[in-house]
């Protein structure tokens, strides 16, 4: 249990929270949630120790252990893999314990040693930490990359690794779904369901944390509000709670309001000043009612643009790609006022290419690629955050784009985007990754387009605001097209999904729902593919080879491996690998003879393909009495 009693927190000068408290019931799964600047990530320090609070008292059970996602990856270079391993901190110290021994030949604690590396899940730390990477998008190559070679957002992708790597009883994970495409942040929410220990996520993907918390914690006026539910139904208690309180607030202040009258009319009066001096005691012992606040500080709309053409856009045959990389190829495509549609697929399947081809940003291999004449475009991406002037003010950035439009105008025109009083004319450089993609969203706003691109546009912008956007977008006319990993914004902004997948884009016809299970199947057949390809290679070597020739290299090999392990120390490590692939080749010979059991294998037709399944029958079994032989030869000298 995690217990937060009478906390006040501050950073700087503001309190973030005041004489608050809350209670955290081991194993539960908890949302974070509250505006950008509520002090979110700074409770987060608090619960890992790297900051006090000022007041308060912070109760955590002793030798818990914390995983946290970090939010900065140094320039290392080491592989994504062992950067993964890095986080079983336990392990590393083990491996480290036992390099000492080994120097030092003692062998004593050697075999202690061994042991609990075994427990801590030693021997298969690699194959765990390279199913969390394929997990979150990283192909087989990228395993073996350096950490420094990656992307920001690929980077982050490596921490959130890390902290599913480590052994905890708490996890903190904070925004673990900005750098995911959906894909992946279904994968992820499946994952920590299983999650025993106690989850506590900062997220601002309703649908994540419906999917995966069971309990709320709002940082709301200064506090700490705990909510039982998701946050659906959060929102239906928080609604209840907040119209109870006006009702008693409108109350309240009716009575104060007749108080206030007796008072005003009797004071004067000698024969009611008793009466009228216990009114005003009355008022002042009053716990005063705030009156509810319900309001977003979020209020906008895209204007219409008035001039329209039909198409606003029009691809025919076209054919994109960046250098010698092919990407998307044959695409007939017209875009008409009214259309509303959300590109799917998954990272690197041309979804972003498509985008930036509508918007001129990158030129068509080949094909035609008509604008109507009043097609008026309006981009959003993370780049157009870089682009943004840090000197300038939100207010001057669009005096540039309209210098005809008077302050008054404008100010409040971005006062719908929380940019108010000296918010408005400050340089932005300071401001937060949220407080710039609203300050981008309003320029395109500010522009009138009829034809919105979207690519990731809720990246940086909390609850708030995703839900002022998705409003607005659905009173938007125009045309729209939007990449989002947020499946709340596309589920109640777009109507039509076109996917994009081995280098097409074909319409989509079902939900969201529909495409999480097609994504998952072929992913799956994707999965049992590469590993037949790569066992049918394998396969097809030890049979050219020859049977006989095979067999020799294998006795060879396993005379080899018995000399080498009489010297070895790490015996107990190589059998544990050993057991694993075993486990592999097991299963793997297990598929083959299912498919072998199949009658309709033997029909003429599939001649081929039974020859190609008996190859691979006997280099599986020729597999298997390998690893069993390498086995028992490992047992016995791990066993001296």
């Amino acid at each position: 249990m995690i217990s937060l009693s009478n906390i006040t927190l501050q950073r700087g000068l503001e309190k973030l929270l005041v004489d608050s408290s809350v209670v955290i019931i081991g194993g539960r799964h908890l949302a974070l949630i509250g505006r950008n600047g509520c002090g979110k990530s700074s409770l987060f320090s608090l619960l890992q120790g790297h900051i006090s609070a000022e007041a308060g008292d912070v109760s955590i059970p002793a030798n818990s252990r914390v995983s946290h996602m970090a939010q900065e990856v140094a320039q290392v270079d080491r592989s994504a893999l062992e950067y993964v391993v890095d986080g079983h901190k336990v392990l590393r110290r083990l491996e480290s314990q036992i390099e000492a021994a080994e120097s030092a030949d003692d062998y004593e604690s050697l075999g202690s040693l061994y042991e609990k590396l075994d427990i801590a899940g030693g021997y298969s730390a690699e194959h765990q930490a390279a199913e969390l990477l394929y997990g979150l998008g990283f192909s087989n190559d990228d395993i073996s990359r350096p950490v420094s070679s990656f992307s920001g957002g690929w980077r982050i992708r490596l921490n959130l690794a890390q902290a599913l790597m480590m052994p905890s009883d708490i996890m903190l994970l904070d925004e673990p779904t900005n750098h995911l495409d959906m894909d992946t942040t279904v994968w992820l929410e499946q994952r920590l369901k299983r999650y025993q220990g106690t989850l506590i996520i900062i997220s601002h993907d309703r649908d994540f944390i419906d999917n995966v918390a069971n309990e709320i914690i709002h940082v709301e006026e200064k506090r700490l509000n705990l909510y039982k539910g998701n946050y659906s139904a959060f929102e239906r208690q928080r609604a209840e709670r907040l119209a109870l309180q006006q009702a008693s607030y409108t109350k309240q202040q009716r009575e104060i309001k007749h108080i206030q009258s007796f008072i005003s009319r009797f004071k004067a009066k000698a024969s009611k000043a008793k009466q009228a001096q216990s009114r005003v005691k009355q008022l002042a012992n009053m716990e005063v009612i705030a009156r509810a606040r319900i309001d977003s500080p979020f209020h906008f709309k895209f204007l219409d643009n008035k001039k329209v053409s039909n198409p606003l856009l029009a691809l025919r045959g076209v054919e994109l790609g960046y250098e010698d990389h092919h990407v998307l190829g044959d695409i007939t495509f017209s875009l008409k006022p009214g259309d509303r549609l959300g590109l799917l697929g998954v990272n690197g399947a041309g979804k972003s290419t498509f985008i930036k081809c509508l918007t001129g940003d990158l030129e068509p291999w080949g094909g035609d690629l008509t604008r109507g004449e009043h097609c008026h475009i309006g981009y959003f991406a993370q780049h157009q955050l870089e682009a943004l002037d840090v000197e300038a003010s939100p207010l001057l950035h669009l005096q540039r784009k309209n210098p005809k439009a008077t302050e008054h105008e404008i100010r409040s025109f971005l006062g719908g985007f929380d940019f108010h009083g000296n918010k408005a004319i400050e340089p932005i450089a300071p401001f937060s990754g949220g407080e710039k993609a609203r300050l981008a969203l309003a320029l395109i706003v500010w522009d009138k387009p009829n034809v919105l691109l979207l690519d990731e546009p809720t990246n940086h912008l909390d609850l708030d605001m995703r839900s002022a956007l998705t409003m607005a977008l659905q009173d938007f006319s125009g045309a729209l097209v939007v990449v989002s990993h947020d499946r709340h914004l596309l589920r109640h902004s777009v109507d039509e999904y076109i996917l994009a997948h081995e280098g097409r884009l074909t319409d989509f016809d079902g939900t969201l729902e529909d495409y999480h299970r097609w994504s998952s199947q072929i992913e799956s057949e994707g999965t049992r593919a590469t590993k037949n390809k790569q066992f049918n290679e394998k396969a097809r070597s030890i049979v050219e080879r020859g049977e006989k020739e095979a067999r020799l290299s294998k006795k060879q090999e396993r005379q080899q491996l018995a000399a080498q392990r009489k010297n070895n120390k790490n015996s107990h490590y190589r059998l544990g690998r050993v057991e694993q692939k075993m486990e592999l080749a097991y299963r793997q010979l297990k598929m083959i003879e299912a498919e072998l059991a199949d009658s309709a294998i033997y029909n003429e037709d599939r001649k081929d393909e039974l020859t190609e399944l008996i190859h691979r029958q006997a280099a599986a079994k020729e597999e298997v009495d390998y690893l069993e032989e390498t086995w028992l030869v490992l047992t016995e000298e791990a066993s001296i």
